[in-house]
């Protein structure tokens, strides 16, 4: 073996679909010539410290699970000071990012992409001292990813986070918020944002607008504010549907820099996992800055 790899899977990501392809996963790696050291995490925050403390002598850090568990590697990446190239073999319920990266669904054929793909430098979000790498978000259903049971998505798939967020519908909740970027300011009531390096967002594609990047420097910005009366709320969420980010009440943009600050504590969501409740977040654009394998 003259290649070295640390492979970090989420044995519950998905239907825990990885049970039945690691063996096959592993030997497409062993047979590209690379020793496998295989990781299953055992509770949030595990694939952050496989990475931030790997020993020396890896070639790549390969990871299987839903977006969180790549969140996870990227962070404990961002935190390394020798950056290796990041393989993704999908296997969650809505897999956002790897549909940007044009990454299979199929995990044999993702596997695949990772020995005899090419290495891409993708844009990367530092979020105060945390990292994302595809979203960060405010507001309306944002929090149905991380409050909804593991179990729930294995069963149900991307209609369990359809039916938790149909549910906070009758608890929409503004937030008095001041929005900077390069020499604009906002002040408004908004009800959800977004900040994005994706172009499917919660399985929804197109839904950040067109033209869309992942190493061009630049996030793309979408906030909504806050409607008067219920029928507006309905304008709202049919322009979301048709992709139409541009409305009286949505405003989108494009920046490697933005601040939020905001009167009372708001929570977020990173890459579909909890990122903590601040009063003020930074967020900046770190254009090319880890080396993801896709497809050639």
């Amino acid at each position: 073996m003259d290649k070295s790899m640390l492979f970090i899977y989420n044995p519950r990501a998905g239907k825990a679909q990885i049970r039945s392809n690691l063996l096959d996963i592993i030997d497409i790696f062993v047979k590209a010539g690379y020793e496998v050291t295989a990781y299953p995490t055992q509770e949030p925050g595990d694939a952050v410290k496989a990475v931030r403390e790997r020993r020396t002598g890896y070639d790549i850090v390969v990871c299987s699970g839903g977006d969180g568990t790549l969140d996870e590697v990227v962070t404990g990446m961002m935190q390394c000071e020798n950056r290796l190239p990041i393989g993704y073999v999908p296997a969650g319920s809505t897999n956002d990012f790897a549909n940007s990266l044009k990454i299979p669904k199929s995990m044999i054929k993702a596997a695949d992409v990772v020995v005899n793909g090419r290495n891409f430098s993708c844009d990367i979000g530092t979020f105060n001292d945390d990292s994302f790498i595809y979203v960060a978000a405010f507001g309306l259903f944002t929090d149905v990813s991380y409050e909804t049971k593991q179990d729930i998505k294995n069963v149900l798939g991307h209609t369990a986070y359809l039916l938790e967020g149909v549910k906070r519908l009758s608890s929409i909740k503004p937030y008095h918020m001041k929005v900077f970027y390069e020499d604009e300011c906002l002040e408004d009531d908004y009800i959800f944002g977004m900040i994005t390096n994706s172009d499917s967002i919660g399985g929804f594609k197109g839904i950040t607008g067109k033209y869309v990047e992942l190493n061009d420097g630049l996030f793309e910005v979408t906030l909504v504010r806050m409607p008067t009366i219920a029928k507006e709320m309905n304008n709202i969420m049919a322009a979301l549907t048709d992709k139409k980010i541009q409305s009286e009440f949505i405003k989108s943009f494009k920046t490697s820099k933005i601040v939020i600050e905001s009167e009372q504590e708001v929570a977020w969501t990173l890459d579909g996992e909890y990122g903590g409740s601040h009063l003020k977040v930074c967020i900046e654009n770190q254009k090319g800055a880890l080396e993801i394998r896709v497809p050639q």
